[in-house]
């Protein structure tokens, strides 16, 4: 479950951040780009379970999780465009393909506009930490 991992990722990242800084961890906040098809429940959970409750740095930690809608622009007509805009947006199935091989998606993608399946994604992939935010000592 590679939701697990990114857990364990965003964890030690905080962890290492406030032993740099030498102050705990008020909150950390999360961002999730809707490509990367992770549900923020079970990601949420994740993070709970690999979190270390002795860790007095993490120690009443809030974890804010935010989902960024993906957008495109059609490299042909400079559309704009997300899924919501599509006729015919991919379903479940291809999602995942296209977040475990992204090259699918000019595959199961086409501008709303004129149809080109050539497009840039502007926002909505990957996960990042957007900002930590320390105990004020």
């Amino acid at each position: 479950m590679h939701e697990m991992a990114l857990a364990e990722g965003v964890l030690v990242t905080a962890l290492n951040h406030a032993r740099s800084q030498q102050q705990a961890v008020r909150r950390v906040r999360v961002c999730i780009g809707q490509l990367q098809q992770i549900d923020l429940e079970v990601f949420r959970g994740c993070l709970d379970g690999v979190r270390d409750d002795d860790e007095p740095l993490l120690k009443g930690m809030e974890i804010d999780l935010r989902g960024e809608t993906v957008s495109f622009t059609c490299r042909a007509c400079q559309g704009a465009y997300g899924l919501a805009d599509m006729a015919d947006p991919p379903d479940e199935d291809e999602l995942e393909a296209i977040h475990f091989v992204p090259e699918l998606a000019h595959s199961y993608l086409r501008c709303p506009t004129c149809g080109s399946p050539d497009f840039q994604v502007m926002q909505g992939r990957g996960v990042w930490i957007d900002e930590i935010e320390l105990v004020e000592g």
